[in-house]
């Protein structure tokens, strides 16, 4: 069997139980093996059944800080040194020889865009749309969270910073030099492979045209496995409304917090899957009415939760759609607030800022997602339209169809 590489960031828990899914659909009929960085949720991988090589060098957790402020547009400290950049492309050339891997797959580890190409082999990406290039070229409203107003002077301005000005960190530059591979030059190159499998609904493509080396493969999202505790089936059958609060892993200690505190006031239960972000001390102050747990297999809440608040990560998002959940998002970056307004038109979503948790909007938000019988309803044919879809397998069947075509390599050396 032919080996596959699959390159999440380990410490983003969406991103690798999207390559984890893939893999799935992939691993019967090819060698699927992982590399990583950092160990957060590496354990998913082993667990999963499959290879996984820890290479250096890792971040630390200012690092990760660093990089995960960067990704949602709140710092600008680079943790991207020629160092860091250099070591990490000559591992992964090391790993991708040393397997004798035909393609590597990432999520969004960047330095797979020089390492696949030096290696000469394809690189597949499957990645949300919002703020790939053709959503930022194609994109008039809606991306940012700013009066209407503006958008006609802001968007015109990013887009040509994003799709066209020479902003790649110094790093890559170098080490793409150094490794004979065509130099990344825009932000939009960090963000875009030699094959994107888009993993979005038909909806969300809707008045836009793609370039041929973007496909739509549908929704892909975490399956993580075990059952879900004995808690939660005693929640669902209490007489009050049971909420799913989920933050992922790109949320805060003051944002969970804050949310568990807002939703205390209610007259519902809450179970929460936010243990990661509490010290011992916070979760003796939970409100009474929210039970914190680890992360829960959260495709099997279907027809036990009434509603969930989210904070807008496509994971997180899809597993409401898929299980029939109408929900409250508040996307903490411009990807996440996309996602949560391409339900919100739907109908089965109610979009808010992370600023208005614990005011009274939050509540009746909270309220209508539970209450409001057009959004139940709109949950429901958002749960149907998902049923048909199965975004793993048709990801698989673009990444064989690719490797079975007589000259499957991307981007050549210049």
């Amino acid at each position: 069997m032919s080996v596959l590489l699959f390159a999440p960031v380990t410490f983003n828990l969406a991103e690798t139980t999207r390559m984890i899914e893939v893999a799935k659909a992939l691993r019967d009929r090819h060698e699927c093996v992982f590399l990583g960085y950092e160990p957060d949720f590496s354990h998913f991988i082993i667990d999963a059944g499959f290879t996984f090589h820890q290479l250096q060098p890792m971040w630390n957790e200012l690092e990760k800080a660093r990089a995960l402020a960067l990704d949602q547009g709140r710092g600008v400290r680079n943790p991207f040194t020629v160092d860091l950049v250099r070591r990490r492309v000559a591992a992964e050339r090391r790993l991708i020889r040393e397997t004798a891997a035909v393609a590597v797959v990432h999520g969004t580890n960047v330095t797979s865009l020089i390492s696949a190409r030096a290696e000469g082999i394809p690189l597949f990406y499957p990645v949300p749309f919002a703020l790939t290039r053709p959503h930022v070229e194609q994109t008039k409203h809606g991306l940012f969270a700013i009066p209407g107003w503006v958008e006609p002077v802001v968007m015109p301005a990013f887009r040509a910073l994003y799709n066209a000005a020479p902003l790649v960190p110094r790093a890559f530059k170098i080490a793409a030099r150094e490794n004979s591979v065509r130099p990344l030059r825009s932000m939009a190159s960090m963000f875009e492979a030699d094959y994107n499998l888009l993993t979005v609904m038909p909806w969300e493509l809707e008045g836009y045209s793609l370039p041929s080396n973007y496909e739509r493969v549908g929704p892909i999202f975490a399956h993580l496995p075990g059952e879900l505790p004995d808690v939660v089936h005693d929640l669902a059958s209490s007489p009050r409304p049971l909420v799913y609060l989920a933050l992922g892993s790109s949320a805060s200690r003051r944002l969970a917090l804050g949310t568990l505190r807002s939703l205390g006031k209610l007259p519902i239960n809450v179970v929460a899957p936010v243990a990661h972000y509490l010290t011992d001390g916070d979760r003796k102050e939970v409100p009474a009415n929210v039970t914190v747990t680890g992360l829960l297999p959260a495709h099997r809440l279907g027809g036990l939760v009434d509603a969930a608040v989210l904070h807008g990560g496509q994971g997180t998002v899809q597993t409401a759609c898929a299980t029939g959940v109408p929900f409250v998002g508040m996307g903490l970056q411009p990807e996440q607030r996309w996602n949560v307004a391409v339900c919100e038109r739907r109908g089965n979503a109610i979009a808010l800022r992370p600023r208005q948790v614990g005011t009274p909007t939050f509540a009746r938000s909270v309220r209508t997602a539970i209450e409001d019988s057009g959004t139940r309803d709109a949950a429901t044919r958002t749960k149907l339209a998902y049923a048909c879809e199965n975004g793993a397998i048709a990801a698989a069947s673009a990444i064989e169809r690719v490797l079975a075509a007589p000259n499957p390599r991307g981007f050549e050396a210049p």
